[in-house]
């Protein structure tokens, strides 16, 4: 009886080297696409809330600085209730260079007067905008400043909170705008 031989059979050997370098290439690509995605996240602090009528606590409680984003413009109030500043809107719309240059003079103000004052409360209109909040929010919290021929972000007021305008200035606004 005759036997069929099989021819030997080799085992074939992985090659992995064109993988390899598929991966050396894409893991630094992909490493260097993150650098570009960055998600921005702005901070808000929550209002204080009013409690008690001690006089005593309110010679202790802060004063605020409040900014009425209303569809008329900007008011400032220091403290509040007291009208420091009216910005009225302009054709272009709301007056931010305005702002801008108004908070910058009352921060100096405050530094020279020894007063630490870093937060503002953006009181809002009930149908303000989303973009109207973000660049008040942006306008508020620092402006550029060029320090040792350097461009850098200075501080004017970075804790923001978030509150509704109150409902008689809503109001006057509406009848004036009625009119």
């Amino acid at each position: 009886m005759r036997r069929l031989r099989r021819p030997n059979q080799q085992e074939a050997e992985l090659d992995i080297t064109s993988f390899m370098n598929l991966m050396i290439v894409l893991v630094p690509v992909l490493l260097l696409s993150l650098v570009f995605s960055q998600v921005r996240i702005l901070n808000l602090q929550l209002p204080v809330a009013a409690s008690g009528d001690s006089q005593q606590e309110e010679q202790d409680e802060p004063k605020l600085l409040e900014l009425i984003i209303d569809k008329s413009g900007f008011e400032l109030h220091y403290p509040s209730g007291v009208l420091l500043k009216q910005i009225d809107k302009t054709e272009q719309g709301y007056d931010f260079v305005a702002l801008k240059t108004f908070l910058k003079d009352l921060k100096m103000t405050f530094q020279q007067n020894n007063i630490e004052k870093n937060d503002i409360v953006l009181l809002l209109a009930p149908n303000t905008d989303y973009q109207t909040i973000v660049t008040a929010m942006d306008t508020v919290r620092s402006f550029e400043a060029v320090v040792a021929a350097n461009l850098v972000d200075a501080e004017l007021f970075p804790n923001i909170s978030l509150g509704d305008a109150p409902v008689a200035e809503v109001a006057t606004t509406t009848e004036q705008g009625g009119q």
